[in-house]
């Protein structure tokens, strides 16, 4: 008998080629797609998100397509407990959370395996890019072969237990081969665009919908250095860490956000040079390689970064200083820090 794997299908063209490519290795494929988002749930979405409501008949299509099985499961209301309001309540709080390792955490990678074990599934697939290397006792979590979209990143969060079980057909591929297998396969989402790193937000930007959700509080914004009142701010919500658009502030050279102090409601701002940081600490550590002393990494501050070298000081199980050997861009409270040893995912945590 074939092995069974569940594959996450979106409805867009990564997870379509992963299911494709998983049948042609012959494994006995089905496909399961969960409703996350709708655009009903926010009045200025223009056009449907991923995992939404609207794509399920994208993800429906290319499995009739492939000669699969395909399954939907609704998951709204807990994607807005464990995603959306901590999303919206950390921003509140001047940090700047990513949604998308919320969601692998909390909502995509669990209920993939409970699908697997309800079906009796050996392993669960997505289109993802990373690869997943496996030994007798273990199982390591690795870049992509296309380092621009690679996303070891935002699934460093995901535990041992699950990679075990995990397949990354898309690791060793890049986007062009990927499109360019979709279009020559004709299978229905080929020519569909690449969804949105954040599938709840449309292109009007998150400001646009946090202002929905929180009521806006005005505030100082204040120059870092002389500690003088500049102007004003309508919530610390819409600032992150790095920013220079919406200040509303006329000085001689540019300012950009480098400290919200969410407790007074107050967002400072300085110099480039000033948003440039050597030192951060990072806590909730999800550890893939047991360390227990200082060591050499090299680490991404956000998704679309190159990483760079640092150490990384270990100061409880789940905190650790990072120390860069060259200062970095506007490193931001709520996003995460990953850590890598020849390309190898060694752990990863909040910045704070």
């Amino acid at each position: 008998m074939p092995v069974k794997v569940i594959v996450g299908m979106s409805g867009g063209v990564d997870s379509s080629i992963a299911a494709f490519l998983l049948k042609q290795q012959g494994f006995d494929v089905e496909g399961v797609s969960f409703i996350l988002y709708e655009t009903r749930m926010h009045k200025k979405i223009s056009k449907a998100p991923c995992c939404s409501i609207e794509t399920m008949k994208d993800a429906q299509e290319t499995a009739k397509f492939l000669g699969i099985k395909h399954t939907i499961i609704d998951l709204r209301d807990e994607f807005i407990k464990k995603v959306i309001e901590p999303f919206i309540s950390l921003y509140s709080k001047g940090m700047t959370p990513n949604p998308c390792i919320l969601c692998n955490k909390h909502i995509k990678f669990p209920h993939l395996i409970r699908t697997a074990d309800d079906r009796n599934a050996a392993f669960i697939a997505t289109g993802h890019y990373a690869t997943v290397a496996l030994t007798d006792k273990a199982a390591f979590l690795m870049k992509a072969l296309d380092p621009k979209k690679d996303q070891s990143y935002v699934l460093y969060s995901i535990g041992h237990e699950t990679l075990i079980r995990l397949k990354l057909p898309l690791g060793g591929k890049t986007k062009q081969e990927v499109r360019e297998m979709a279009h020559k396969l004709g299978i229905p989402v080929a020519k569909r665009k690449e969804s949105q790193e954040i599938c709840f937000i449309d292109e009007s930007g998150y400001c646009s919908f946090l202002e929905n959700m929180i009521d806006l509080k005005e505030g100082p914004v204040i120059d870092a250095e002389t500690n003088k009142i500049l102007g004003y701010h309508k919530g610390i919500h819409l600032f992150t860490i790095g920013q220079r658009k919406r200040l509303g502030i006329a000085a001689g050279e540019p300012r950009y956000v480098i400290r919200i102090d969410a407790a007074e409601n107050k967002v400072y701002i300085g110099t480039k040079e000033l948003a440039m940081q050597k030192e951060v600490i990072v806590n909730e550590i999800e550890w893939h390689l047991s360390k227990k002393e200082t060591f050499r990494a090299t680490v991404k501050i956000r998704s679309m970064m190159q990483d760079e070298l640092a150490i990384i000081e270990i100061i409880e199980k789940q905190k650790v200083r990072i120390i860069f050997d060259q200062p970095q861009w506007a490193p931001a409270p709520g996003q995460s820090a990953v850590f890598y040893q020849d390309n190898v995912v060694v752990g990863g945590g909040i910045i704070i």
